[in-house]
């Protein structure tokens, strides 16, 4: 009996405690559907608008510090390095000489194409005189023509003297007025002077041909003269090609710079025609006192550059100094295949020597005059996969509205198309909205 009431007890307490568990979940299934059924408020955002203001395109590129010069200095010579003056770190001067190249054999070259002067100098000189020797020969031989002439002309006197004494002998002697022999002796007298007439007629041939001759030796002298001349100037013209090689041998600072770069040493052998991209240079140089600033412009912004244009330079080396302003002075005109960006230019005045080649920094560049845009923060536009997009809010009614943008400059974007000036969006808010959705706008 005693276990039977206990066996009762445990039943009606467990129908008890089921009874109240039922109870207590349909008040808390009946609160939840209750909740369900009240409607949802409206989220409170604030708004901003789509203002038109007058801005100055700009954009914001790395920049890069390049210095305004910088050269590979090679070898024009071959030979053992002798002297080594110039080490890296060191400023020097245009011409200044780095470094000194021993060629003996350049300097016995020398010597011999100098001795070669002489000779040719000398052949000149000999020329010279041939040629004064010659031209006498030439006033001799004409001398002996005129005489020889003038001797013709004389003999021709006599003859006809003796032609006119021949034929009034002849006359006398027919008359019988003189003897016989004194016309024979007329006769001698005659051919003798006949005679002496064709010897001068072959004295002149003679004289003609010695004056040809004289001539012909004169002009020979003369170009004698010119082959030595000729061969002097050669012989100075390898003095003077010689003598640029030898002044190779002196390696020479092209320009006024930094030594950044030394790879020789006293005692090396260094060759002839080392090319640029085959094997190391002796010496790199840089000039820095103007320094270049390339920048690579997107090609978003390329079309817009122009020479002149404001660039404003800061570098996280210097956060403390104001930025640097100076003028775009040259770019290339064309996009680098591989980064749809265009090289831009800026010289910059670097008399401290402050900016060191391959120092980074950022430019932030003017493009044209100020002009009218529609901007909006740009922490009121949403992205995703690329695209642009706003919460377009009318009578608290959010409309997700796509957006083509434009120029950014950090703080506010310029809204190309999909707004109206002056329409609201939703301002910066971690919540995403749907299109129909309302809001409560914070004013």
């Amino acid at each position: 009996m005693y276990m039977k009431s206990y066996h009762n007890l445990i039943k009606g307490l467990s129908i008890s405690a089921f009874s109240m568990t039922a109870a207590l979940m349909g008040c808390s299934v009946e609160t939840d559907v209750t909740r369900l059924k009240k409607p949802s408020q409206p989220v409170p955002v604030e708004m901003v608008s789509l203002t038109q203001e007058q801005i100055t395109r700009t954009t914001t590129q790395p920049a890069t510090v390049l210095p305004y010069y910088q050269t590979e200095i090679r070898a024009k010579v071959s030979g053992y390095v002798k002297e080594v003056k110039a080490d890296i770190g060191d400023y020097v001067k245009q011409g200044t000489i780095l470094a000194v190249i021993d060629v003996p054999e350049l300097q016995k070259q020398r010597q011999i194409i100098e001795a070669r002067i002489t000779q040719s100098e000398s052949e000149e000189k000999r020329a010279e005189a041939g040629i004064q020797l010659s031209h006498a020969n030439v006033q001799s031989a004409e001398a002996r023509l005129l005489q020889a002439k003038s001797e013709l002309n004389r003999t021709k006197a006599l003859v006809a003297a003796a032609e006119a004494e021949f034929a009034r002998t002849s006359d006398l002697v027919q008359r019988r007025s003189l003897e016989s022999r004194v016309l024979d002796e007329v006769r001698k007298k005659r051919d003798s002077e006949l005679a002496n007439q064709q010897t001068m007629s072959s004295a002149i041939n003679s004289a003609s041909a010695d004056v040809v001759v004289a001539r012909a030796k004169q002009k020979s002298a003369e170009a004698d003269l010119q082959v030595a001349k000729s061969r002097t100037s050669i012989a100075r013209h390898q003095l003077e090609e010689l003598d640029v090689l030898l002044n190779y041998a002196s390696i020479k600072a092209p320009f006024s710079g930094m030594i950044t770069g030394r790879t020789v040493n006293p005692g090396d052998l260094v060759r002839e025609g080392n090319e640029v991209g085959k094997g190391e240079p002796l010496f790199e140089i840089d000039q820095i006192e103007k320094v270049r600033v390339e920048i690579p412009v997107p090609e978003v912004d390329a079309a817009f550059i122009s020479r002149g244009d404001v660039v404003k330079l800061s570098f996280p080396s210097f956060p403390a100094e104001e930025e640097l302003k100076v003028a775009v002075t040259r770019f290339t005109g064309k996009l680098d295949p591989h980064t749809r960006t265009m090289l831009v230019e800026a010289e910059v005045q670097n008399p401290s020597r402050k900016l060191i080649p391959g120092m980074f920094g950022q430019a932030t560049i003017s493009l044209g005059s100020p002009a009218a845009a529609n901007m909006l923060p740009a922490r009121a536009i949403r992205f995703e996969s690329g695209k642009a997009f706003v919460y377009a809010v009318t009578d608290d009614i959010v409309s997700i509205v796509p957006v083509t943008t434009g120029m950014d400059n950090g703080n506010s974007i310029e809204i190309l198309s999909g707004l109206q000036p002056g329409q609201k969006v939703v301002d910066a808010h971690l919540k995403r909205f749907k299109t129909g959705e309302k809001v409560a706008p914070i004013h």
